[in-house]
């Protein structure tokens, strides 16, 4: 009997104590029901990890980089936020140009550097997804690498207007293009495990007043504009994070607006990832935590306080908080962290600038090549003029740039590198004229007024650090006279002249028109190699959209390079000497002057000095479906790009005369020149103008060939579903295909169409049904085809 009563408390005692240590190691993330972890928090443990991502509570580390007044650079190391239950708080850091880090972390022996990669501008001017992706695996890699969970990347707001600082970020002003380049990325960086993050969510197309301003914009803008984009990215690219934008859409903060985040983007599109707030914004904590935001960004002791304060007056619910927070532990969960990964610090940057060298390369565009002055096949000494010749923009400023990149190789150097002479007082006198602007260190002029040395905290002259990126490019041109020109034609074979443009956050610096050194830089040189037969090429350094036709007559070649990543000179390179031929094509329209974009007599609000409300009075007519319809000429269209070779199109074939469920788009392209090269077909719908009226043509699809050699062919298909044919009817919250005839257009660009047919759909359809939701706050005379100019 003694010994059955000795085994049974055996027995209890072995129960109990594994009961206790199996209850202990259940209640840890990752090892519990989220639920019950839930239920083992306390409401102040609650609130500091919705406000700040755990900033709040005891064992975080958190990190930001001030770049000027209310610009912040995320870089978050993950830390054991509540260790009873075994939760961390994300690693994050900014994009999306690159993985965005000090090169030098505090504590650090050895440098670990990083890749800067083409901006996204750049990547969309390749029309390759593909090749989106492919940078998209690279940057995720770096992710990885060194130790993060999440980067703040793609951003993919529209290109409403050039003056936007934050354009460079951004892909186009189209938002097929915009929503597929992003989706393709977000694959890419999340086939590594790590996290994708979509900004701006929504309407963030300016700087002006940007924590504050409201975008007003009608229902049909917003569905087949502004939203468009965004949706195709969350459906296709499926990515875990989504950011709110800092500024009001239709009278309500973006992070504020349940319509916004639960109504559309959870109910209609399907997001199952984390929303949250971008960093430091206005508006209620409280507002933002009802809305449905799973975290507040970066977080601060007001909103603490606030929804302490609501959690008591019972505006706020607890089980609010539980609702939020559940997507933020299911992500984590979904980490490498969570999984075990161990980060190397070691990511293969030889392999990762090769991505980008070719990423560069593919995105740059050839606006003119008169008389086939490209490539230079047979010169072997290049004269090379411009300050930025000798400095690469690689990537505009603010959180969008890059601070680890170990170099950037500029047009000179990759011209060297590639086998070219270069004539060597040129580029001593070029090379003393930047290393004199850095050693000075005075406030470029275009900073140099009181708003703007107040909001960068200069009070003597001189630049601050986050200046480093910024002194060459906004100085002036360095003057240059006829002599000086003229002592350099009898010694090269041709002129390469380089002229740059950088903008970033917190401007409206995207189109600064060039300025008269540089316009007499451009003509003094043309006119000196002009004379003696010697050809000029200009290559443009810049972040988006620039004024070219009061100068482009004068060149004989110009390369659009964009702002290309480190690996820009070698790509530039690559393109002059021919070892790549050029297949970029435009993801923007290039106005013949300001004044002609759709938006330019409304941007950036009003007051314009500070502006309350935007009112998008140019409504769906948006970069070329403005020009285009309202029969606007342009610098450059949309889609245009030359090659050094040509293509022919033929055999289009509709797989039907009439629409049912798809329709499917064949064509075949020849390569008909005497170069390898890849060409960008694109597919555009004409739709009949029945009930709505519509643009004159939309991009409904677009493929990039592979690199077809001399005479070899490839087919090409599209696939229109209901959606492609349907327009927005506000009026009845639906998507609406028409019916009538609709042409189906294949062409080279916007205007260069090669290929039509005609199709019919016998009766309309109502493709989808939505929530009626997010009407402006306005009421908005918007531009239509009857009523004239903007």
């Amino acid at each position: 009997m003694k010994k059955f009563l000795l085994q049974g408390m055996f027995f209890l005692i072995t129960f109990w104590l594994l009961s206790g240590c199996m209850k202990k190691t259940e209640l840890r993330l990752g090892q519990a029901p989220i639920k019950d972890l839930l239920a083992a928090m306390t409401p102040e443990e609650k609130i500091g990890l919705t406000v700040g991502e755990g900033k709040f509570l005891p064992a975080v580390d958190m990190k930001t980089i001030e770049q000027g007044t209310g610009i912040i650079i995320a870089n978050q190391n993950a830390n054991m936020v509540i260790p009873r239950l075994g939760i961390w708080s994300l690693a994050l850091t900014d994009g999306p140009s690159g993985v965005n880090r000090d090169p030098r972390p505090a504590g650090a022996k050895e440098p670990s550097y990083t890749t800067s990669f083409p901006t996204s501008t750049c990547l969309a001017a390749t029309w390759n997804l593909a090749l989106a992706e492919k940078v998209g695996q690279a940057i995720g890699n770096e992710v990885l690498e060194y130790d993060y969970d999440v980067i703040l990347m793609p951003a993919l707001n529209l290109h409403r207007n050039p003056k936007c600082g934050r354009n460079f970020e951004y892909y186009s002003e189209d938002p097929l293009l915009s929503g597929k380049m992003a989706a393709f990325m977000v694959k890419g960086v999340q086939s590594n495990g790590v996290g994708a993050t979509l900004k701006h969510f929504l309407a963030n197309n300016q700087e002006s007043n940007r924590r504050n301003y409201n975008a007003v914009i009608s229902q049909r803008a917003l569905r087949e504009i502004y939203l468009r984009g965004f949706e195709i990215a969350v459906k296709e690219g499926k990515p875990n994070y989504i950011m709110t934008s800092y500024n009001r859409l239709n009278g309500f903060y973006t992070a504020e607006n349940p319509e916004l985040l639960q109504d559309l983007v959870r109910r209609e599109w399907g997001f199952q990832g984390v929303f949250m707030t971008d960093f430091d914004g206005y508006g209620s904590a409280l507002a933002k935590v009802r809305a449905g935001n799973n975290m507040l960004m970066g977080g601060n002791m007001d909103e603490v306080n606030e929804l302490k304060a609501a959690l008591k007056a019972r505006t706020l619910d607890e089980s609010t908080l539980d609702k939020n927070l559940t997507y933020n532990l299911q992500m984590k969960l979904q980490s490498p962290r969570a999984k075990g990964c161990k980060p190397s610090f070691k990511p293969d940057l030889a392999a990762h600038a090769q991505v980008a060298r070719e990423a560069a390369a593919e995105g740059m565009v050839l606006l003119k090549n008169q008389d086939n002055t490209l490539p230079m096949d047979k010169a072997k000494t290049v004269a090379v003029f411009g300050k930025i010749s000798y400095y690469l923009i690689e990537a505009g400023t603010g959180s969008g740039g890059v601070r680890g990149n170990a170099y950037a190789v500029s047009v000179n150097e990759g011209l060297k590198a590639a086998g070219y002479t270069v004539l060597p007082e040129l580029e001593a006198t070029y090379t003393a004229f930047n290393a004199e602007i850095i050693k000075k260190n005075l406030v470029p002029p275009y900073f140099n007024n009181p708003k703007m040395l107040a909001d960068n905290g200069i009070t003597d002259g001189k630049a601050p650090a986050h200046f480093k990126k910024r002194l060459i490019p906004f100085s002036d041109e360095m003057p240059i006279n006829k002599k000086t020109i003229e002592s350099t034609v009898a010694r090269a074979d041709v002129a390469v002249i380089t002229l740059g443009r950088s903008a970033g956050e917190n401007y409206e610096n995207g189109y600064l028109p060039f300025s008269s050194l540089e316009q007499e830089l451009v003509r003094g040189v043309c006119e000196s190699y002009h004379n003696v037969g010697k050809k000029v090429i200009v290559v443009l350094n810049v972040g988006g959209v620039c004024e070219t036709s009061s100068w482009s007559h004068h060149p004989d070649a110009i390369l659009l390079a964009w702002q290309p990543g480190q690996e820009g000179g070698h790509a530039v390179a690559d393109i002059l000497k021919g070892t790549v031929n050029p297949s970029g094509k435009l993801p923007d329209t290039f106005p013949l002057k300001y004044e002609d974009v759709p938006s330019a007599a409304s941007f950036p609000g009003e007051p314009a000095d500070n502006p309350v409300n935007s009112f998008y009075e140019e409504g769906i007519y948006v970069g070329y479906r403005y020009y285009d319809t309202f029969t606007k000429p342009t610098a450059y269209e949309f889609g245009y790009g030359l090659s050094y070779t040509t293509f022919t199109y033929s055999d289009l074939k509709l797989s039907s005369a009439d629409f049912t469920k798809t329709m499917q788009v064949t064509l075949t392209v020849r390569n008909s020149g005497k170069t390898a090269g890849k060409e960008v077909v694109q597919l555009y719908l004409a739709a009949p103008q029945q009930e709505m009226e519509k643009p004159v043509q939309e991009l409904k699809g677009f493929a990039k060939t592979r690199l077809l050699q001399p005479g070899e062919s490839q087919q090409i298909t599209f696939t229109l579903d209901p959606r492609a044919l349907a327009s927005f009817h506000s009026g009845i919250s639906a998507w609406v295909a028409e019916a009538g005839s609709y042409e189906a257009r294949i062409g080279a660009s916007c205007k260069d169409i090669r290929l039509r047919a005609s199709f019919n759909l016998a009766k309309p359809i109502m493709v989808e049904k939505v929530n009626d939701i997010l009407y402006p706050n306005f009421y908005l005379k918007e531009l239509c085809r009857n009523s004239g100019k903007p």
